[in-house]
């Protein structure tokens, strides 16, 4: 059944005027299904990031509209912008952006408490999170003390405080291991599987097997894949 949770339609997306113009975004028709895992791949600087920010409400189109959970968010000022993005949306971005001086526990509480969750029950719902993304035995732990990948664990637990529809996530395995990239893989797609939607910006071809849909992006269109040219 055709339930989409975030839409595109003729998405352009422009910087600069005149001979210094970039057109990053040519046109751009999208549906992101409840409960999918989209991947959003393609050669850098053709338009990924700029797509993905946009379908976050971090950045307003030119032209073309984005609709999330049924509201058209292109036209929204910061400020309703930014609290749609607090209610609707989790980020988690390459770099972990951690608090360094608070513990896993305290990184996530801070999202809580900016999520209106009450003093009284921000401790248990961190542990919960991180209990989610297999890290309940570091709750106390610096980021200093963690791996890569435990870092960027209690980065999704810190993206999934405000209870979001969607997870959306730019290059969040790029600074890891094999290793680490199995372990946060695994939590994504457990995520994935209890009804999460997520939608990858990544490079990895490995990961993009994995997605439901995937999205090639390319000189600011979506495009069939490579492969699937040459296939046609």
């Amino acid at each position: 059944m055709n339930n989409p949770v975030i839409t595109a339609r003729k998405l352009i997306k422009e910087y600069g005027k005149g001979a210094a113009l970039v057109r990053a975004l040519r046109g751009v028709d999208l549906d992101i299904q409840r409960g999918s895992f989209t991947c959003i791949v393609g050669p850098s600087g053709h338009g990924k990031s700029t797509l993905m920010h946009l379908l976050g409400g971090l950045d307003h189109p030119t032209s073309g509209t984005v609709t999330i959970d049924g509201q058209e968010i292109s036209r929204l000022d910061n400020k309703k912008l930014a609290d749609l993005r607090a209610r609707k949306i989790g980020f988690v971005f390459q770099f972990f952006n951690l608090l360094q001086s608070l513990t896993a526990r305290e990184n996530i509480e801070t999202a809580l408490m900016l999520a209106g969750v009450s003093e009284k029950d921000q401790k248990k719902r961190s542990q919960e999170l991180l209990d989610i993304v297999g890290l309940g035995d570091k709750a106390d732990a610096k980021p200093c003390q963690l791996s890569g990948g435990q870092q960027q664990r209690v980065a999704i637990a810190r993206a999934l405080a405000n209870g979001p529809l969607v997870l959306l996530m730019d290059e969040p395995t790029g600074n890891l291991d094999s290793e680490a990239e199995a372990d946060v893989m695994k939590v994504l797609m457990d995520l994935n599987r209890q009804g999460k939607t997520i939608i990858f910006v990544t490079h990895s071809n490995e990961i993009a097997s994995k997605a439901d849909n995937i999205l090639y992006v390319r000189d600011g269109y979506i495009q069939l894949p490579p492969e699937l040219r040459k296939a046609s």
